[in-house]
């Protein structure tokens, strides 16, 4: 079938007809009526869920801080085999133009934190913190469709990790934690008043939890439940790596609340168990999902059962993380796992990758050819890293052990115009294709502390003859085919190339994988050059496949 014809047929077939992607290197569902954690197997950092209108749905989003399209939303039917469904915000932020305009650089780390996701009255809503701006909202009635543009709930700084609680008489509750880098207080969590719809605040903020001092130092990440007349918050602490899980009761959502340890590593391998949402299923039965922050991969996504049993919610096996148990009880038997391969061939950028910054249609668009195209990004003739550039397209990485490959092509107009396959980080590294005179060398760029101001530094690999050369007088371009493969193994990294997509030879150094700021590495590309006055040249990606 010819592309334009798949165009077409893709066109007209609706996105629940499509295809159900299956990953090749972690898929959690063992097809015995049993999961292995995490569930996903990737950076869905501060994860929260809700049930939805039919109470077969389940929905969940996550932290996306700075990166663009913003809060992921994540569709399963039965808490194991979820999929990228669509994101909550197009870009940092509709309707605030000055917030808009910090955000079109990268702002790592900022944005969006620890959302929450919850059904209400026939809607689909998210709260979020934005240490910088305040509390947000945005709502819909459908969330796979599109979200109406955000509500600054509070204006002001240090407010993080809000969840909204309607109560049984109508009245709506924040509870939230604050950011010590903003507010230089932390470990509490207040619950104030907001009006009915949710959309501002009407009480003053009110200490309901304080960890100071204690053991549950970094209490942070509420998630606010009312359960059985009871008010209930359940929240992380200790710290990230190796912190547990709190569940706190009150008869009043003002406290004062009683509170005890649910979920702890304890003899298991899955560290600080920390931060994630409670569902109860029309099925009877309760599960909790929460992340284990697995440093270089980011913060991953595990599903615990819940007992309620003693009156509190203790998660896991006797308190412990679970890595095999048996599967929820659910409708469905489909597996499907969040996508991660590309084939470029649809009208519309693939859920699964985020820019670093707001999208400019300069970064690069797709094709009707069957590609996606990144134009070079204009860099200072005294830059100093990638962790400048706002048009690298990147994604999560899917599991400890993988490899990308992609097949594109370089496109040159002028000197120094670079492009290729990226592993972004504090620490990073990347084989690009950079034009030098009539040739193109093939580079590997490295850095390390990119987020302290560090020089990268160049590794010259090999020189290449251009492919292709354009047959004109007007601004002629060079080109290069190339495939560019990197491989992932316990957070180290190697590179390899190939001019015929056959025989691949490995190249540059090895790589320590490095997380972001926030987020796990991610990869992808990066396209750029420093000539201010040249035609951009670009990347043209035939397609992008992650395999074992």
């Amino acid at each position: 079938m010819k592309l334009n014809q798949l165009l077409l047929v893709a066109a007209l077939v609706p996105a629940s007809l499509s295809a159900q992607y299956r990953s090749e290197v972690w898929c959690p569902d063992n097809g015995d009526g049993t999961y292995t954690n995490p569930v996903i197997n990737a950076d869905y950092s501060d994860p929260d869920v809700c049930v939805g209108a039919s109470g077969e749905d389940y929905y969940m989003t996550a932290s996306s801080f700075q990166c663009t399209p913003g809060l992921p939303i994540l569709h399963s039917k039965d808490l194991v085999n979820w999929e990228i469904i669509g994101y909550a915000l197009t870009e940092l932020y509709e309707g605030f133009d000055e917030l808009k305009i910090h955000f079109n650089k990268p702002q790592h780390g900022n944005g969006v934190w620890a959302p929450s996701i919850r059904y209400h009255n026939g809607e689909y809503y998210i709260y979020w913190g934005d240490p910088d701006y305040g509390v947000f909202m945005v709502k819909t009635k459908d969330p796979a469709g599109k979200w109406e543009a955000p509500v600054r709930v509070i204006s002001g700084k240090g407010y993080i990790d809000t969840t909204p609680l309607w109560d049984d008489d109508g009245r709506c509750y924040l509870v939230n934690g604050w950011a010590n880098s903003r507010a230089k207080f932390a470990s509490v969590l207040t619950v104030r008043e907001l009006s009915a719809d949710g959309t501002r605040a009407i009480g003053q903020p009110v200490i309901v939890f304080d960890g100071n001092g204690t053991e549950n130092r970094t209490c942070e990440g509420p998630k606010f439940y009312k359960r059985d007349g009871w008010y209930w918050i359940m929240c992380p602490a200790g710290g990230v790596p190796t912190g547990f899980q709190l569940a706190m009761r009150s008869k009043s959502p003002y406290g004062p609340y009683e509170h005890k340890t649910v979920l702890a590593q304890g003899k298991t391998k899955i560290n600080g168990p920390h931060q994630g949402g409670w569902v109860h299923t029309k099925y009877g039965e309760d599960w909790f999902l929460h992340f284990q922050d697995k440093e270089s991969y980011g913060r991953v996504v595990h599903l615990q059962p819940v007992d309620w049993s003693s009156g509190w919610p203790v998660m896991g096996r006797k308190g412990e993380p679970v890595v095999t148990y048996r599967k929820p009880k659910s409708s469905s038997s489909t597996i499907v796992n969040p996508v991660e391969s590309d084939e470029f061939n649809s009208p519309t950028i693939g859920k699964q990758w985020q820019w670093h910054a707001n999208y400019d249609e300069k970064f690069g668009m797709p094709t009707a050819f069957g590609t996606f195209r990144i134009y070079t990004y204009k860099l200072s003739e005294n830059w100093k890293s990638f962790w400048e550039i706002p048009n690298l397209l990147l994604q999560k990485t899917p599991n400890d052990s993988f490899t990308v490959t992609t097949k594109m092509r370089m496109t040159s107009k002028a000197d120094g115009q670079f492009g290729g396959l990226v592993m972004m980080g504090l620490d990073y590294t990347a084989l690009v294709v950079r034009r030098q005179g009539k040739e193109f060398q093939l580079v590997q760029m490295s850095c390390k502390a990119a987020d302290k101001g560090k020089q990268q530094t160049e590794h010259i690999i090999a020189t290449l003859k251009p492919t292709a050369e354009d047959k004109t007088d007007y601004k002629p371009g060079i080109h290069e085919d190339i495939y560019l493969r990197l491989h992932v193994d316990n957070s180290r990294l190697r590179f390899a190339y190939s001019m015929n997509g056959k025989q691949f030879t490995d190249c540059g150094e090895p790589f320590q994988m490095k997380e972001g700021k926030w987020i796990g590495a991610k990869f992808g590309f990066v396209a750029a050059e420093t000539n201010e006055k040249a035609d951009r040249g670009w990347v043209e990606a035939d397609w992008l496949r992650v395999t074992k």
